[in-house]
């Protein structure tokens, strides 16, 4: 059993937003490019990319990067570039890609990335298979009517490139592959280590314990996201897999800081920009037809008004993982929250919407110094309470 584990997820938001943003509906699918200035987001990257090395360097077990599309919300088209970018600088920890939605690629192409990266960086990879934002595919000639057909069977693609000797071939209703043969092939055997990252939808659980991959449910209620731990174990155990506690990432939004009321002042500012802004998106664009089912598109009608363009500090904070005060206040909060989810692996969102780089910096350094101790001097307990 492994201890209790900690990564950095970075969002790399354009935030350099026009005066007049308050005017877009959605700052997702239409919102002009010519809002955007290279020379900012060139600063900004440089800025990024030194806070992920930080983290390494603080000793965090892993940085994340995600993919988006056509939005200020990320900076991250292509997270594969920067992971290789990053490779040569961060020295420890893993390097996670959760990610690029497989059906918006071609297969096999994203099976011999990932096998670089993983052997660019001597195994250090991990990869997610989200099946991507509604907005996504706005950004695509992918019709979301098709998107988790084309999901599925690029996953099997992929994991087939990775773990049969090639050459191989597969035929299915998307994709046909006369001769799969995945140059290079992972350092790790038989894959890096995979998870689907979801929103909680009934086909993504099943698939991922289908598959016996880990899960991460996003922008759900603390009450759903134990609902659907749940519904993974039960489900997985079902094709036979046991669902280890590290194989169940839970994300918090997290700033630490002397005291609760200075974290609060420090912080909730760009929680808000978070949400008010960088989540500002239309019903339209969220879920285009044929993206989810009706029973799924009335559930998330529900808390689409607190996750896409509204915000309310506490009510955010009572119902989502968000972990803001002194170091022993946010250590507490974690570890309570890792035993009701069985979990000992945290997602930790430590740079959020429009924070400076020097609140980045001391934010990811007291979590270092003074919240990860205090959790790994738990983790037994944590361990025993996941199982």
């Amino acid at each position: 059993m492994s201890d209790v584990r900690f990564n950095f997820m970075h969002f790399m938001p354009y935030v350099h937003l026009p005066a007049n943003h308050k005017e877009f509906k959605s700052l997702w699918v239409n919102f002009p490019n010519k809002y955007y200035d290279p020379e900012k987001a060139h600063e900004l990257y440089q800025q990024y990319l030194s806070q992920l090395v930080l983290a390494d360097q603080l000793g965090f077990d892993a940085i994340v990067l995600n993919e988006h599309h056509n939005t200020s919300y990320s900076m991250m088209p292509a997270p594969s570039l920067l992971a290789a970018t990053l490779i040569p600088q961060i020295k420890n920890a893993k390097i996670c890609v959760w990610g690029t939605p497989p059906n918006l690629e071609y297969p096999n192409r994203l099976a011999e990335e990932y096998a670089m990266l993983d052997v660019l960086s001597k195994g250090r990879l991990e990869i997610a298979f989200p099946l991507g934002t509604g907005m996504e595919y706005w950004a695509n000639p992918v019709n979301p009517v098709t998107a988790r057909e084309r999901h599925r069977e690029s996953i099997d693609i992929i994991l087939k490139a990775w773990t049969v000797d090639g050459p191989t071939s597969y035929y299915g209703d998307f994709y046909t592959y006369r001769f799969l043969n995945s140059w290079p092939r992972p350092y790790q055997r038989p894959h890096p280590p995979c998870y689907i990252v979801g929103t909680g939808s009934p086909e993504t659980i099943e698939l991922a314990a289908e598959l016996g991959f880990g899960y991460s449910a996003v922008f759900v209620s603390r009450q759903r996201a134990l609902e659907l731990n749940n519904r993974l174990r039960e489900r997985s155990a079902a094709y036979g897999h046991e669902v280890r506690p590290d194989q169940l990432p839970l994300g918090v939004l997290t700033y630490v800081a002397e005291t609760d009321e200075q974290a609060q002042r420090e912080f909730v500012e760009h929680l808000q920009f978070f949400f008010e802004d960088g989540l500002r998106t239309t019903p339209q664009f969220l879920a285009p037809p044929g993206y989810i089912s009706i029973e799924q598109l009335k559930a998330r009608a529900a808390l689409g008004d607190k996750l896409h363009g509204s915000f309310d500090f506490k009510t955010l904070s009572d119902a989502l993982f968000i972990a803001v005060g002194s170091a022993e206040k946010v250590a507490n909060l974690i570890g309570e929250w890792g035993k009701t989810m069985g979990t000992t692996h945290f997602n930790i969102n430590g740079h959020l919407g429009n924070m400076p780089h020097w609140k980045a910096v001391k934010n990811l350094s007291l979590i270092a110094e003074e919240v990860m101790p205090r959790l790994r001097s738990r983790s037994a307990s944590l361990q025993r309470a996941a199982e």
